[in-house]
């Protein structure tokens, strides 16, 4: 039975082709808007980047460890400073084994002893600078777990933002696929119009293929979204059962000391290095190289005798006739002789130079691997900028013209309905194509602001900006 609003357009004169391309041209000409739940907006405010990579850092339990590994090292420090306790001995000695008397024999004797022992050489003050210099690459390094979540954070952020994006481009273009599927059953039955039974067929395979890329990202977007709980909750569970909404707008991250990237072959080698010279991984590690060096020394001071002082005093009793016995006083100094070196102090001082280069390589490996890292970001910024804007002048325009093309051709029965839906196919892969280059720009930017984060005081994400 024709609908009302056929019968309406048939009085005009439009038969049932006309109605489906009438129907057509104003389901692909008018954008479809979702209505969004506002329940969830009262109840939860959506996540931006800024509140997840604070959260984060708050919620970061690696931070509390390091600050009392911290602790323990300053308290260390003290304790290495002092000198060992002394010791006190008290004995009887040559008590007569016949009797047990005291006043027996001359000989015998209450003493109290004390001794006390120092270390080698500078040992003390060695080894306490040593765990100072530890406990100072401490600081360092939370500021470099701070960048590191930072990133981490961003990028999981990031990538859910991507996944509900697609998402939403995608049930946005769902629609206008039904409607194309519908559109194209009246022209099939009518018979009047072009469309074929394989025509139908296409429009429903594209819709199939639709719901499968749908669940595709909805996987996604759930992975992605509990790897980022991980980092907001710490209850397992009410990680689990939340249901965190970004916000729906891709923050602009911004680019610190951008000045750094202008140059399309890079800063030259000695300003990279001076640059990374100044990231709090490498500060930690030059730490660690310090203490290596106090090392060095503390094992040189083995060369050394170690020294002790004691001092004891004994009392007798009277003798049998009631004379008074003189009390005795002994003082002494013992030390040990470190002449057989060879086997060990040598062997001592050699592993702590070894363990000193050790360190000193490792801080170039790293500051390799920062560089390599670096300049890996540094080309895929400038290429993802290249591709955005050759999808912003040129590709996202001819595909739209493409489109609006195929549905005039198609409407003037001059076009292939499997053209028109190619057409929207392919405006609809452009769009999410752009979308993946947007986002992954504000990756690659979060990256490169990680190798600068000692060159600028201030936080990337307090500064984002809301793209138009």
């Amino acid at each position: 039975m024709p609908t009302p609003v056929s019968i309406r357009l048939q009085q005009f004169g439009l038969n049932t082709f006309g109605i489906s391309t009438f129907i057509l041209v104003g389901v692909l000409s008018v954008p479809v808007v979702h209505a969004q739940p506002v329940e969830h907006a009262l109840v939860q405010p959506p996540l931006t980047l800024a509140t997840a990579v604070s959260v984060a850092q708050q919620n970061d339990l690696w931070l509390i460890g390091n600050k009392h590994s911290q602790d323990v090292m300053e308290a260390a420090s003290v304790s290495a400073g002092t000198l060992p306790d002394p010791k006190i001995s008290i004995a009887f000695a040559n008590m007569p084994t016949n009797t047990f008397d005291f006043g027996q024999e001359p000989m015998t004797q209450f003493k109290v002893g004390m001794s006390q022992m120092f270390p080698r050489g500078e040992s003390l003050a060695i080894k306490q600078r040593q765990l100072r210099i530890i406990g100072r690459q401490f600081p360092y390094q939370r500021e470099d777990r701070k960048a590191k979540v930072t990133v981490m954070v961003s990028q999981l952020w990031l990538d859910v933002y991507k996944a509900q994006k697609s998402i939403a481009l995608i049930e946005k273009d769902r629609a206008l696929f039904e409607q194309l599927a519908d559109v194209a059953a009246a022209s099939y039955s009518s018979a009047i119009g072009k469309t074929r039974q394989h025509d139908i067929i296409r429009a429903q395979l594209e819709m199939t293929r639709l719901e499968d890329r749908l669940t595709m990202l909805l996987q996604k977007q759930e992975t992605f979204r509990q790897k980022l709980n991980e980092w907001l909750y710490e209850d397992v569970k009410a990680a689990a059962s939340s249901g965190i909404q970004l916000s729906s707008v891709l923050p602009n991250i911004v680019l610190l000391n951008a000045e750094l990237f202008r140059s399309d072959s890079g800063m030259t080698a000695s300003v990279l290095f001076d640059v990374l010279s100044q990231h709090p991984s490498i500060k930690a590690l030059e730490k660690k190289v310090s203490a290596s060096r106090a090392g060095v020394e503390l094992a040189r001071q083995k060369y050394k005798p170690t020294w002790g002082v004691n001092a004891s005093y004994a009392y007798r009793d009277d003798d049998a006739m009631g004379n008074d016995r003189a009390d005795f006083f002994s003082v002494g100094v013992n030390f040990d002789l470190p002449i057989f070196t060879d086997q060990r102090q040598d062997q001592q001082v050699k592993a702590a130079i070894s363990k000193s280069e050790a360190v000193k390589i490792e801080k170039g490996l790293l500051i390799r691997e920062l560089k390599a890292s670096f300049e890996t970001a540094r080309v895929q910024l400038m290429r993802l900028n290249e591709r955005k804007n050759l999808y912003q002048m040129r590709l996202l325009p001819q595909v739209q013209e493409q489109a609006e093309a195929s549905l005039t051709a198609y409407t003037n029965d001059d076009g292939d309905f499997s053209e028109v839906v190619r057409a929207r196919i392919a405006e609809l892969n452009a769009s999410i194509d752009a979308l993946n280059i947007d986002v992954d720009r504000q990756k690659v930017i979060a990256r490169l602001n990680y190798f600068v984060v000692a060159n600028d005081s201030s936080n990337p994400h307090n500064n984002q900006t809301v793209k138009k």
